[in-house]
């Protein structure tokens, strides 16, 4: 445990009021000591919180939180938050099953206003905050300022600038705080990344910027003019603040984010004398204050416990390789035997092993940033003019581009490929991260083709499926973490559209598995073996086309039939349900269920954990199989 003198007397942001700008250091270089030692037990969001540990300290110094909504966007960095405003005393509960959630959240404290987790959202609801202010919304406590705090990296998706269109027209005292750290989550790409890097690029230019501290119309009247001239130079030196002046803000800056004299000066000053839209633009470094995070290429991103002193992470040994790795080597090789294959990824080249296919195939990897909705157009793009293009993202990071899912290429029938990673629960981000609606929202659509991977041998074929199909949009998805462990082909081939694989006979119940609840499933045959019962398994691989021959079968041959997946209701199962009622299955007496996701978002929790609280673990998966046959005395002691 770090000594923490200062930061034990802080129980509240109000503690902070009576603290001078001495101690306000102080209680910064203990908070940040406190941040890395709890991180460094639970696992986390390291690097972004170790950015802002000087700005959260100022902000709550010099607001009035949480009368003042401060709003942290995607909220990675938001444990140093987390332990000044009366959490202090759960921060090694993070990310854990009943403890803090890794995001900001509602529920948790009157100091979250806005629950976060996916980017580029701060704004929008910053403004909202205001505007409700001025038209006398009365929740408890009465609103006042809206504080936005938004990465360089979020900043680049096209909500964050609606957001800052439509404030700066609307001209209410607001304030956005763009933490400029050169680095999202992935180093950042694009114009915007070129743009904030040539506001300080020239050091001389950049120290009179800083000598200027504020914005123009909060300068003593004397030296206005005077001060107006300067910046007009400046202008002319390099491209500054316009950009964000345009869309009606007023801007200051850049400025240390880590002098907390300059931080103080600068919001104090403002938050007297503010009366419009104010853009405030810090410079701060990712990881900050802790070699092992400042050295490391992702700056201590997300970190597995680690060793406090080394750094070093403490992962438990790996038997089989991670889904997302078989992906991103499967892909690897069909890339190398087809030049028309290229990949797409929206600021998440690591998270879905996109890195590995750039060192290899550089030219034909695409990062767009944090901006799915372009990456998909973008895609439909390629599609059309010839390519073969993978859309790789996250399920939960997918549905912030379903318009264009349906717009640009499945109305077109454009051979986009989307590989979904992270399907199903995801464990320790929780509810914002769970890919529980893709197979729902993918399968609704015409001309689409949805699968999901049993193994990771299955993944490669997928991959090889995908590459193969030209006739419209195709999806694959498959879940965070390490494989079953199967033996991998040297190759993958391609699996016939729309047909599924039988994987034991039984009689009796069949279970349909879409997805990797099917070694659940086998797991659970092997307890209900020894109770005399041997379930029909098979793996559906399709949700869209539905093997309709096996599924009828199954339901001719059995006198029940479960379905099983990891997604929501409406998914896989609601389809084979429909299959089963236009052809009158029902009406000779079958007896179906379908295991889906609960119709709740399942908080944070290791996934088997997770898992049991969606009751689709084997044992459930027993329970299930005994209750439809009617054995209610074996379900109840299973």
């Amino acid at each position: 445990m770090p000594n923490t003198p200062l930061l034990d007397k802080v129980r509240s942001p109000a503690d902070l009021k009576s603290l001078s700008d001495r101690e306000l250091r102080q209680v910064a270089d203990e908070l940040r000591a406190e941040t890395i030692a709890a991180v460094s037990e639970t696992g986390g969001h390291l690097g972004a919180g170790l950015g802002v540990v000087e700005l959260t300290v100022a902000l709550h110094a010099v607001f009035d939180t949480p009368r003042d909504r401060l709003i942290w966007d995607v909220s990675h960095q938001c444990y140093p938050h987390k332990i000044l405003t009366g959490r202090r005393d759960r921060i090694r509960t993070l990310r854990q099953k009943d403890g803090l959630s890794g995001f900001t959240k509602r529920s948790e404290s009157p100091y979250d206003p806005f629950g976060a987790a996916h980017s580029s959202t701060s704004i929008s609801a910053a403004l909202g905050f205001t505007m409700a202010r001025e038209l006398g919304g009365a929740p408890d406590p009465a609103l006042g300022d809206a504080i936005a705090v938004i990465g360089d990296g979020s900043i680049s998706a096209g909500m964050a600038y609606e957001a800052l269109n439509n404030a700066g027209h609307l001209g209410r005292r607001m304030f956005v705080i763009l933490n400029d750290n050169e680095m999202s989550i992935a180093p950042p790409t694009g114009a915007m990344s070129s743009y904030l890097s040539r506001l300080y690029a020239d050091k001389p230019v950049q120290d009179l910027k800083n000598a200027m501290k504020g914005a123009l119309s909060l300068l003593p009247g004397p030296i206005q003019q005077g001060a107006r001239r300067a910046k007009d130079l400046l202008k002319h030196v390099t491209v500054g603040g316009t950009l964000f002046e345009e869309l009606g803000f007023n801007y200051v800056g850049p400025i240390d984010g880590h002098d907390m004299d300059q931080l103080l000066w600068v919001l104090r000053t403002l938050h007297e004398r503010a009366d419009e839209p104010i853009l405030i633009h810090i410079l701060t470094k990712k990881g900050k204050g802790y070699a092992p995070a400042e050295d490391a290429a992702d700056r201590g991103h997300a970190r597995a416990k680690f060793d406090l002193v080394t750094g070093k992470q403490k992962k438990a040994p790996s038997n089989a390789p991670s889904y997302t790795k078989v992906f991103a080597e499967a892909l690897i090789a069909e890339a190398t035997r087809d030049d028309k294959v290229v990949a797409v990824t929206a600021a998440m080249p690591d998270g879905t092993g996109l890195d590995l296919f750039a060192k290899v195939h550089p030219t034909r990897m695409f990062d767009v940033a944090i901006a799915e909705q372009h990456g998909v157009t973008f895609c439909a793009g390629l599609a059309a003019g010839g390519m073969k293009p993978f859309c790789a993202m996250y399920s939960t990071f997918l549905q912030r581009g379903y318009d264009q899912v349906v717009h640009d290429v499945a109305i077109q029938r454009l051979p986009v490929r989307f590989a979904i990673d992270r399907a199903g629960l995801v464990g320790a981000d929780g509810a914002t991260h769970a890919g529980s609606f893709d197979i729902a929202y993918l399968a609704n659509l015409p001309g689409f083709v949805v699968m999901a991977a049993a193994d990771e041998a299955e993944l490669v074929h997928m991959v090889a499926t995908a590459v193969a199909h030209d006739d419209g949009p195709i999806a694959f998805r498959f879940p965070r973490g390490e494989g079953e462990g199967v033996d991998l082909p040297e190759r993958g081939i391609p699996l016939e559209i729309g047909k599924g694989r039988m994987i034991r006979e039984g009689s009796r119940v069949a279970i349909l598995s879409f997805g990797t609840r099917l070694g659940e499933v086998l797991r659970a045959c092997e307890s209900l073996a020894a109770k005399g019962i041997t379930p029909t398994v098979a793996d559906a691989r399709f949700a869209k086309p539905l093997d309709r021959d096996m599924i009828l079968r199954l339901a001719r041959d059995h006198e029940a039939l479960i379905t099983i997946e990891e997604g929501a209701v409406g998914g896989f199962g609601s389809h084979v349900a429909q299959l089963l009622a236009d052809e009158g299955v029902f009406d000779h007496g079958l007896r179906f269920r379908s295991m889906v996701l609960p119709d709740v978002f399942i908080d944070q929790a290791n996934p088997r954990d997770m898992y049991d609280i969606a009751a689709m673990n084997a044992p459930q998966i027993e329970t299930k199989v005994l209750d439809v046959l009617g054995i209610a005395e074996l379900g109840k002691r299973a």
